[in-house]
């Protein structure tokens, strides 16, 4: 069962996520989380880095598509300005706004990525929908009151992963 918890892959940030190494793996999409995956949970909007990195992507053809649980209005202002398309009160880890983001993209699921910061949500759902699935670590040491309760249960499951030898990365928080 811990095996759906355990991502395709381990990054500090979306910035060491190249569109060379998603083209390498044939990779066309990224279906992503929002709230401390991309800027820190309470930042309203995207930094300049940040700019920068969704331009590259999307200049070497791959599609991005935010999939949030946080409510429209966070999630609308924030991808908007940016005209990515986006998916808010996704209720993840449960699969339909995996599958509605593939049906945006009309990317087929071999050839998309899921990026998120939770184990919880983004991870144990993009696994559950067979998506290659990359964890990053929270772009915030503070999270909602949610997350908090959701970074509980993580770090159980993670001390568990790593007892039983399932994981080999140190987590840097």
């Amino acid at each position: 069962m811990y095996q759906k918890f355990i991502p395709s892959q381990y990054v500090r940030s979306v910035f060491d996520i190249t569109p060379e190494s998603l083209l390498e793996k044939n990779i066309r999409g990224i279906i992503t989380d929002l709230d401390n995956t991309l800027v820190e949970w309470d930042r309203p909007e995207a930094t300049p880095m940040l700019i920068s990195w969704l331009k590259t992507m999307k200049d070497s053809g791959i599609q991005v598509v935010i999939v949030s649980n946080n409510n429209e209005l966070r999630v609308k202002s924030f991808a908007d300005p940016l005209g990515i398309p986006f998916i808010f009160q996704a209720r993840k880890p449960m699969g339909k706004a995996f599958r509605k983001a593939l049906k945006i993209m009309s990317v087929k699921r071999e050839n998309v990525v899921v990026i998120g910061d939770q184990m919880l949500t983004d991870i144990f759902g993009g696994n559950r929908n067979k998506l290659h699935t990359i964890l990053v670590l929270p772009v915030a040491q503070s999270d909602g009151f949610f997350t908090r309760f959701n970074r509980l249960v993580e770090r159980r499951i993670m001390k568990r992963l790593k007892d039983k030898g399932y994981i080999t990365w140190e987590e840097e928080n």
